[in-house]
């Protein structure tokens, strides 16, 4: 059970994505009143919740309260920098938890912003990788990957919900 555990939590970033698919699946089936919510509405939602909202909580509280720990899971050795990295995204998650019920801006807002630094950091991770041999879990493992992917399901997802009808008709929703 242990290691169950901290496989849960030394791959939150993949975590986060399950519990956000398997919310968006139940809020499909439960529907409203007999009908079935759009999907890309529900996964877009969820996905701002728990992909941007719970995701960089999480990141924050270990970046924050347990830089040590968080320093060497990917490898690095602590810094101040991890107090600016835990605040930075203590803001993603506070965008992606207003997005949750929010409109067109605070979705693209919470979309954007965190797929800047994600991106970057799939860089940063790769530089590690090449220039410094750093394969640390925290460095080359999900969360690497899960840079890269997280934004592009953003991307995709918003233009599931907004890129079809505009985003004028998007705010009368």
């Amino acid at each position: 059970m242990e290691q169950a555990i901290a496989l849960v939590l030394s791959n939150f970033t993949i975590t986060f994505l399950v519990i956000a698919a398997i919310a968006t699946a139940i809020s499909m089936l439960a529907g409203r009143n007999g009908a079935r919510p759009r999907l890309a509405e529900k996964a877009l939602a969820y996905y701002a919740l728990f992909v941007i909202g719970f995701t960089f909580l999480y990141n924050f509280v270990m970046h924050v309260f347990f830089g040590d720990m968080a320093a060497a899971f990917i490898g690095w050795e602590n810094s101040p920098f991890q107090a600016e990295v835990g605040f930075a995204s203590l803001g993603f998650a506070v965008v992606g938890f207003l997005a949750f019920k929010g409109g067109f801006e605070m979705r693209l807002a919470a979309v954007v912003g965190p797929a800047c630094f994600l991106l970057g950091a799939a860089g940063g991770h790769a530089y590690q990788m090449i220039m410094a041999g750093n394969f640390a879990p925290g460095n080359a493992g999900a969360i690497f990957y899960t840079d890269i992917f997280v934004p592009l399901l953003g991307a995709l997802l918003l233009w599931m919900r907004y890129g079809k009808t505009g985003q004028a008709s998007a705010r009368s929703t």
